[in-house]
């Protein structure tokens, strides 16, 4: 099993796309990247923080690649607006990728620079050491499978669920 660290906008839309994905054993989402110790969802929409919305992707790599799971996470969020996706504007919301060992930075680097070729435009994708990592509230996991009809969801999580599943087809479950 790895686990990949990785924010791109609000985790709810992250969270959502990686559990409707083969060999992705456990989707946590949470708080990281900042200097407020136990942050609280309240705290990190302040944006005062220094803490990213992030996800915790546990995955088989016999069952999906590494590079699949990275792939789809620069297909689900555009990494060219810095601090930002889309209507969610704040450094909470930045493109990182948070590593756990020189290897693994190694493989979030070539990611990045595979993705560079699909983008128009620099992308802004940090590439950060993991520091301590923080789970969100209960309510914040697989929000979108227990909340499939609120706006956010039916809005902006849904769409992205649907780009992946399109593109990685033979991972989508």
């Amino acid at each position: 099993m790895q686990t990949y660290v990785l924010a791109g906008g609000c985790f709810w839309c992250l969270d959502a796309v990686y559990r409707n994905l083969k060999g992705v054993h456990e989707v946590e989402s949470g708080y990281t990247g900042g200097d407020t110790a136990n942050p609280n969802y309240e705290l990190v929409c302040t944006g005062r923080t220094g803490h990213a919305e992030a996800v915790a992707v546990t995955f088989d790599e016999t069952v999906i690649p590494g590079e699949v799971i990275l792939d789809a996470f620069f297909t689900l969020h555009d990494p060219t607006q810095l601090n930002r996706q889309g209507a969610d504007v704040g450094t909470q919301y930045r493109s990182a990728m948070f590593y756990t060992s020189d290897e693994q930075k190694q493989v979030f680097e070539a990611a990045r620079d595979r993705a560079s070729d699909w983008w128009d435009g620099g992308l802004v994708t940090e590439i950060s050491p993991l520091g301590t990592w923080y789970p969100a509230e209960d309510y914040h996991q697989d929000f979108f499978a227990k909340n499939p009809g609120q706006g956010y969801c039916m809005a902006v999580a849904r769409p992205k669920v649907l780009k992946v599943r399109k593109k990685f087809q033979e991972y989508a479950l």
